[in-house]
């Protein structure tokens, strides 16, 4: 489909599979389906889409197990990933964020939702590749949005999609109070199943990636999170 986004769905549910292909490619994206973690794995050997679908309850390995592999990998850990379960629970979509899942819904879901939440990710990928590559320096911290790079005292860190959104977002902010919903509304927009913890969560893993660093993001109790002008 010439210029079409490529997306991979990895569902082992063939008539669902099937309807988010449908749904998909009537909206100008060009899919293809894979039935189980294993053939994800594969397939992203040897191409990579634009953006990846991914069931938790696959057959062999799971998708959790997937989604991890994905980020760990150097060729595919900025792949855009959105998790979609019939799996739920707080503790999941925390796990699934935890793993660097950049969005997760749950099924049953509507096709209309699916694909506002695809956009949704897909612009903030394409803002994040667009930008100049203009570097942002805070002390001893150094970001380059364009090669979604961090930086402490010149050693590179590596953060997930959502740890890196939120560090970028919270340090061109310096010094303002964000609740978590805002926080949240920022990566991913509105209607997102988010839930306090699982912004502290994502929180506490970048601090511990920044280490000494993390000193700069403060709690505000009863409020949320704030980066220190100092």
């Amino acid at each position: 489909m010439g210029n079409a986004k490529k997306i991979l769905i990895v569902e082992d549910e063939r008539d669902i599979a099937n309807l988010i292909s449908f749904n998909l490619e009537q909206n100008g994206y060009d899919a293809e389906i894979v039935p189980s973690g294993e053939d994800a794995m594969k397939a992203l050997k040897e191409f990579l889409p634009d953006l990846i679908l991914l069931d938790i309850m696959l057959p062999g390995i799971d998708g959790l197990s997937v989604c991890s592999w994905i980020r760990k990998n150097p060729e595919t850990k900025n792949l855009p990933v959105i998790i979609l379960t019939a799996k739920g629970s707080e503790e999941e979509i925390v796990n699934g964020l935890e793993l660097g899942a950049d969005d997760y819904i749950t099924k049953p879901f509507s096709p209309k939702v699916l694909l506002a939440r695809i956009k949704n990710v897909l612009k903030h990928y394409d803002k994040n590749n667009s930008e100049s590559g203009e570097k942002i320096k805070f002390n001893d911290i150094e970001i380059c949005p364009s090669k979604r790079e961090v930086k402490i005292n010149d050693k590179s860190v590596n953060l997930t999609f959502s740890e890196f959104e939120i560090l970028r977002f919270l340090i061109k902010n310096k010094g303002k109070v964000f609740t978590r919903n805002e926080i949240v509304n920022n990566l991913r927009g509105g209607n997102y199943p988010v839930t306090e913890r699982s912004v502290d969560v994502l929180i506490v893993g970048l601090r511990k990636k920044l280490s000494d660093a993390a000193k700069y993001i403060e709690t505000v109790r009863g409020v949320g999170y704030r980066f220190s002008e100092q």
